[in-house]
């Protein structure tokens, strides 16, 4: 029998990354390209996908007919079962069929879940959270997404809606946050969290390696890594201030799920995810119960980039 292979991707809000697995569950291609969040349209974000698939299949060389499936990630409220994506605060998509575009392009099987809880069951069934039962993530990108696994299954709530706790409101009068509240955790230690106060500060006449970074929206997280690296004082409050609000919400979590595990993954994490756990680890035994923290670890993803794509591949495969 001709092998066959399964695409995957991470699509996030400024960048779409695909890879393709073959039957060994071994990555053989990769390909990642930058897109803009917020001014294009639901079509315009779609056409990037495609491209990228398109050419990975073109310049990999595997033949279009041995395409055993494709699957993707996308930031928001998504229904796993018809692939419509419902809501998503950082790309242009509301009640968005994007699995009924894409098989109609591919002519191939398309599934579609939330990026985090992609990420979470990637690293579950692949990576750092591999043996344990109840695992809470949060991962660190443009946006701050949540993802969790109760009892060895992922956990997606009613309709999919479940583990939102990026939008936790940590301070009804704090920053705006793109899902239309204020104080959320996302506008405090996310990167568009981090780039806000940055512009902040900029505006305000001080000086930092990060101005220009975070002049059109939010930064590379190398350039933050480089800025940190150069003891940029704006940064390291940035950095400081998000680690203060996402150890608020890990005692939160943790006094109200009682997890095996903490996990913290996305773009930051693997760019500065030492430096994060560092601080966060300072802080979190402040917010949680002794008696609940003392059972739980807490810990940075194994795959990286690819946490979510792994996951993309156990939903394929109905792990």
């Amino acid at each position: 029998m001709a092998e066959k292979y399964n695409i995957c991707l991470d699509v996030g809000g400024t960048k779409v990354l695909g890879v393709i697995f073959n039957e060994k569950d071994e990555i053989i291609y990769r390909l990642k390209k930058r897109s803009k969040s917020g001014g294009e349209g639901a079509a315009d974000v779609e056409k990037v996908i495609i491209d990228v698939v398109e050419e990975m299949i073109k310049e990999s060389g595997i033949d279009r007919k041995k395409l055993n499936a494709i699957a993707s990630c996308a930031p928001g409220v998504i229904d796993q079962d018809t692939g419509v994506v419902l809501f998503t605060p950082n790309l242009p998509w509301r009640n968005y069929d994007l699995a009924g575009a894409m098989r109609k392009q591919f002519g191939v099987p398309f599934y579609v879940g939330n990026d985090v809880n992609l990420g979470v069951l990637g690293e579950y069934k692949f990576g750092a959270a591999k043996g344990y039962k109840n695992i809470a993530g949060f991962f660190v990108g443009t946006g701050m997404g949540g993802g969790l696994v109760l009892d060895g299954k992922l956990f997606t709530g009613n309709q999919f809606k479940a583990a939102e706790y990026g939008h936790m409101i940590l301070d009804p009068e704090g920053p705006l946050c793109n899902c239309g509240q204020r104080g959320c955790l996302e506008a405090f230690s996310s990167k568009q969290g981090m780039s806000a106060y940055i512009r902040q500060q900029v505006s305000r006449g001080r000086e930092t390696l990060m101005a220009d970074a975070v002049t059109d929206g939010v930064f590379r997280s190398k350039r933050l890594k480089k800025a940190l690296e150069a003891n940029d004082a704006v940064a390291m409050e940035a950095v400081d201030r998000a680690c203060h609000y996402l150890a608020v919400a890990t005692g939160n979590i943790i006094n109200t799920l009682s997890p095996d595990l903490v996990l913290y993954g996305g773009g930051v994490i693997e760019a500065v995810g030492e430096l994060f756990l560092e601080k966060v680890l300072k802080e979190v035994d402040r917010y949680c119960m002794p008696a609940i923290r003392s059972t739980v670890d807490i810990k940075i993803a194994a795959l990286g980039d690819d946490s979510i794509l792994y996951g993309d591949l156990a939903l394929i495969k109905g792990l």
